[in-house]
Order: structure tokens, then sequence, then C-alpha cells
């Protein structure tokens, strides 16, 4: 009998040398081909994936043969699906299924995940925004402990965590990460270099409002400029001229305008960064443990239906109204997007730069015959109860995350993909497939040293050190999915004029409120809502933090900056 079981275990020895030898061939393929340019010299490259086949033996000998992870649908995570799940298959033997869905099908899923205790996939791409989600609930897997404890021999030694630029975002009020950043996007602002640097308009624009034509530093200037083209220029090249683009139908994407932070860019939360504390964007304010929430109307000491708050929903309403093209009010976030690609769109203030891949094509109106774009990207404005110290902008950080409801050891080979896919290996053609960068070392690699020019400001923004004051959602908000969905039809019926701002901005923060009431009967893992009572709201409205009163001016003097200066200031490491 022990004769029969060493003989079985020196097959199976002699099976995994085999699988060893075919994985390292492939490797080679791969290396010489698909995973390059990488910030890894060939020879690095290649210890990196013996590491990878050997983790992968470990949990082939326990019986891990397929896993299945799932992402929404965006140019990276189809470049994984594709490309990086097959050479991870050819390379470790571990076959990876690695479905795309919409971004509402995979939350609902992962809700479904979590309320019945059984993970539909081993792994999933899933935003940072529900951090506080994951930790409340104790569903997900803290990474730090893992990768400490059971995951230790699954851990890559060439991770490099500090090179994420993303880390900060997906670490819990407990200081242990429970999510792997895998793509990054920022919400900026987006303009028509090429129009801007036109005397004649420099002229025009300065006889009228007094100050330069530039990149606009506060939504003062955003709205002269916006009225000056709309208004003023009107058409250029014989086709109209618009100085604003956004989108209004009633559709979920009309919550991600306003939970991506709108409110914050108007001023509305208190200084702190990645989120204000103790109120952060979304209006929701915590207890001094700097975990509970305790409301979000202003009468319990949030700032959902704050002046500033009211102020940013006007603004967006006022500004698609007037300055966008009338098809804006009708279109979702993914018809709005190609739109000023087209040629006809002076500037956008709410501009995602994971549309940057689709915006310099050659032969677009906005791309110039040399193949560098007509446009460029920059910090967004201000809003008037902005302040220094604030998040400036939303940052959308897609993140592997790990129920503990999942098959041990599967998770674990789902761990492993999920460091392939990020691994300094395969990561610099990643971020060059999809623009969403999560290295530093890819940031600042050569590659993107010598083609920044092809990317309208894209590389030198998250070289600067602005792009720390660009976050997702944090750890304030304790139910991402539950309270996220309330957002758009509270929107939507001001859009339409059902509701004035201010009525349906009370409605929204009473709505919060009832939910986080709700969390707090049910119980959480983990800093389970406590509302403050119901007071009367001038108790809480300041002018020393949020909410805050009601300014008397909200439309200061408008205020610019001459792109090239900022970009040299980005170079020199300063903000502006």
């Amino acid at each position: 009998m022990k004769k029969m079981h060493a003989i079985a275990l020196a097959a199976a020895a002699c099976a995994m040398a085999g699988h060893a030898q075919a994985g390292e061939a492939e490797a080679k393929k791969w290396i010489d081909s698909e995973f390059q340019p990488s910030t890894l010299n060939k020879d690095q490259q290649m210890a990196e994936m013996k590491w990878f086949i050997e983790a992968a033996q470990k949990l082939q000998a326990k019986g891990v043969k397929e896993i299945t992870v799932v992402s929404e649908t965006l140019t990276t995570h189809e470049y994984e699906s594709k490309t990086l799940a097959k050479a991870f298959t050819e390379i470790t033997g571990i076959k990876v299924k690695h479905d795309l869905l919409q971004e509402g099908d995979v939350v609902e899923k992962l809700q479904t995940s979590m309320q019945s205790g059984k993970s539909i996939y081993d792994g999933w791409i899933n935003d940072s925004d529900h951090i506080g989600t994951h930790y409340r609930y104790g569903t997900a897997l803290a990474l730090t402990d893992q990768m400490a404890g059971p995951w230790k021999e699954y851990t890559n030694p060439g991770l490099d965590l500090k090179d994420f630029i993303g880390t900060s975002f997906t670490t819990a009020p407990d200081g242990k990460m429970y999510q792997l950043p895998d793509q990054q996007f920022a919400n900026l602002y987006w303009f028509r270099a090429d129009l801007f640097a036109r005397k004649d308009l420099q002229d025009k624009f300065k006889a009228k409002y007094g100050y330069e034509l530039g990149v606009p530093l506060n939504w003062s200037a955003y709205e002269d400029i916006a009225a000056f083209f709309s208004e003023d220029v009107k058409t250029l090249d014989g086709k109209p001229i618009y100085g604003h683009m956004d989108y209004g139908k009633k559709d979920p994407s009309l919550g991600w305008r306003f939970t991506d932070a709108w409110l914050s860019m108007a001023g509305e939360a208190d200084i702190g960064i990645p989120n204000g504390l103790p109120v952060d964007e979304w209006g929701i304010r915590v207890a001094d443990d700097k975990c509970t929430p305790v409301g979000a109307s202003v009468a319990r000491g949030g700032a959902t239906n704050s002046p500033a708050a009211v102020f940013a929903l006007t603004k967006y309403i006022d500004w698609m109204k007037k300055y966008a093209p009338k098809e804006a009010m009708g279109m979702t976030f993914g018809e709005s997007g190609p739109v000023p690609a087209q040629g006809q769109i002076a500037q956008q203030i709410f501009w995602y730069t994971a549309f940057t891949a689709d915006m310099i094509k050659a032969g677009l109106p906005v791309v110039n015959a040399d193949g560098t774009p007509k446009w460029r990207m920059a910090p967004g404005p201000n809003g008037p109860y902005w302040k220094n110290g604030m998040q400036n902008g939303y940052q959308d950080v897609g993140s592997w995350t790990f129920l503990k409801s999942n098959e041990a050891n599967r998770t674990a080979a789902a761990w492993l993909y999920a460091q392939f896919v990020t691994a300094k290996t395969t990561s610099l053609k990643k971020s060059i497939t999809g623009l969403t960068f999560i290295r530093d070392s890819d940031i600042r690699s050569d590659y993107f040293t010598k083609n920044a020019s092809k990317y309208g400001g894209l590389i030198e923004f998250y070289r600067s050190p602005a792009r720390v004051a660009w976050t997702p959602t944090g750890n304030n908000v304790p139910d991402y999915p539950k309270l996220a969905q309330l957002w758009w039809k509270n929107v939507a019926v001001a859009v339409t004029g059902e509701k004035t701002p201010q009525q349906a901005m009370d409605n929204l923060a009473n709505e919060m409120d009832d939910v986080m009431s709700r969390l707090q009967r049910a119980g959480m893992a983990h800093c389970a809502p406590k509302l403050n009572p119901k007071s009367d709201p001038s108790k809480w409205l300041s002018d020393k933090g949020a909410p805050w009163k009601k300014l008397d001016n909200e439309k200061p003097k408008g205020e610019t900056i001459n792109y090239d200066k900022l970009v040299g200031a980005w170079k020199e490491g300063r903000v502006r």
C-alpha cells in the first residue's frame, strides 16, 4: 500500500514538473509578445511568472482547476477577460472564466451573494465605493489579514503594494485593506485647447468678462465660458458650438452624476482627504469615532440638503438647460459620453478620463492630423463653498473583492489571478490599453514619458500631486447599493421641474435617513448607523464646518489659469 502511495506521489510530482515546464514555455511566449512593454526586464518578468506557476501548482494539488470572476464592462476589463485570462490559463494551468456585466448587474449579484451567504463568483472587481459597506457587513475578506495568514504562500513577493496609487481608498476605518485596486480613472475638466488658444476668441472673452480665457479655477469662470461659447460665439465653421455638455435622463446613471462627488466639487463637504470628515461628499455625517453614521439631513447634522448641495443641483440643471445641446436632457451617461468627440463641445466640467482612449482615435474632429488631441484635461473648477483641503472630485477605483462565503481554495486561486492582472509583468501593457492606471511605476515609465503628448494631460495629471484630491466614495456610506439608488430618482424630479432643487434634496436627505434608520435596527458587524435626533437645521449650519450656511454671494468673480502654467506647476510638484 505504501509502495502504491509512493508511486502515486511520484507520478503526481512528474505531472507537476511537466506542467511547470510547459508553463514556463508559455510564459516566455507571452513575455516576448503581449507583455511588452513592461517596467520589468524579461528576466524579472520570467521570475515573476515562475512564482505564479509554482503557486498555482499548490492550488491545483488541492483540486482547483477552474475559477470564475466578474467585472463591469470597461476597455480595461475587456482586455483582462479576452487576453490576460487566456494568458493566466496557459501559464498556470488554472482556467479562468472572466465574465463582463454592466455595473448595475455586478452590484446586484454582489448584493445577492452577500445576503445569501453564498458567493456567485470566486472573485469580484467591485468599485471601492463599497468600502464602507464591506467593512460594516463583515462579509468581505480583509486582504491585510489574508496576506499575512492563509494567503501568505499565495501572495506575490513582487506585489509591491506601495507602488499602487489607490490603496488608501480601499482601506477601512480599522486600518485594514479590503480591496486591491485593478483600474482607476478620474472625473476631470475637459476643454478644446485649440479654441481656447484662438486670439480672436481670447480678445472677445476678455473684453466681455475682464479676465483671460483659460482653464476655469472656479464655477463662476466655468459658467462665463459656457455662456460665451453658447451665446456669443454660437457657431464655428458653420456648425453650432456649445459651452457645456451633460446628461439628464431619468436613469440610474443620473445617480452617478451626483454621487461621484458633484456636491463636494461645489464645496458641500468638510475638509479632509480622501473624504470629508465628519461630513462627506454625500452629506453623511459620522460621529466622533469617525465611523458611525449619524445622519444625512441638515436637521441631523448632515449636508445632503444643505445650501451648498442645493446650489450644486441648481447649477447642474441651469447649465444643462442653457448651455448644452438640447438633446442632453434626454441622454444617459453612456449616450452623452461620445458627444464631445464630435467636435461641437467647447468644455465639459464633469468628464471621465476613462473616455481618453475613445477621444484620441485618428480621424475624429477633435484630433489633429499628427494624432495629437486638440483637447486637454485639467482639474475641475471649484464651487463657491469649496475650501483648500477638500476633496476636489471623484476617482473610480475598480478593485478586487473576495467574500468569506466562497470556498477557500478557489478564492485563493482568484486572488492569484487578481495579482496576475495587476502584476508589474502585465500592468504597463494593460495601462496602455485601457489608460486606467493603478501603479506609480507605470505612470512614470519611459513609455508614458515618450508618449505623454498623445493623452491630453492625462499623464501630467497622474504624475502630479493634484491626483490625491480625486477620491472615490468613502467610509461614511454604510450601504452603497441601498443608498445610491435613492439619488437618481430624486435628481430626476428636479430636472423635470416637478420639484424645486431644495424640495428634491430635502426628500433625498430624508430618504437616506430612513434607510440608515433601518440599517441601525438591522444591525451590522461594525459601525452601524446611530442617527442623531432631529433638531432645528439652524443649529447645524455654520461657517466653521459642514453643513455650511448659505453664502451671500454664490457667484464670485471668475478666475482662470493658463494651461501651460498649470502643467508647469504639476511638473514642479505643485497642485497649481
